[in-house]
């Protein structure tokens, strides 16, 4: 899904805008720089809300980081706005057939594959946060 993206786009606008007082971050402000539906830009507030990256004052009041920038980390997005089946990043085939040498292996050994490269995409998220991301499309 591009909810991830979108989510990153939602709070790099508050934070690039947070000091201007001209500026008020409504979904409506908001869509038009992600270019998309203010409604799905609500459902995508709503998640980030849910997880307390973020607070949206009522009416147009706007939408305000609850953390500094260099404190929220990709990887808190990812977990704030993807629905992962039981925390897994990849799914593994339900049914092969316990009968034929792949299909009775084929899961434990790509479980251990997926597992590293899961872990592998969190450590590069964990590291990298929405005020680096902000300072290179400033740069």
């Amino acid at each position: 899904s591009n909810r991830f993206a979108i989510g990153i786009h939602i709070l790099l606008v508050i934070a690039y805008t947070r000091d201007d007082e001209t500026v008020s971050c409504t979904s409506e402000y908001i869509a038009e720089s992600v270019n998309i539906n203010p409604v799905i830009i609500r459902k995508v507030i709503s998640k980030l809300k849910g997880a307390g990256l973020i607070t949206v004052k009522s009416g147009s009041g706007g939408t305000f980081l609850n953390k500094e920038p260099g404190e929220i980390s990709l990887l808190k997005v990812y977990h704030a706005v993807e629905v992962v089946k039981d925390d897994e990043l990849f799914n593994l085939h339900d049914e092969p057939n316990p009968n034929c040498p792949i299909g009775k292996n084929i899961n434990t050994v790509l479980d251990i594959v997926l597992t590293k490269a899961t872990k592998a995409m969190e450590d590069v998220l964990e590291g990298v946060s929405i005020a680096h991301v902000l300072a290179d499309i400033r740069a």
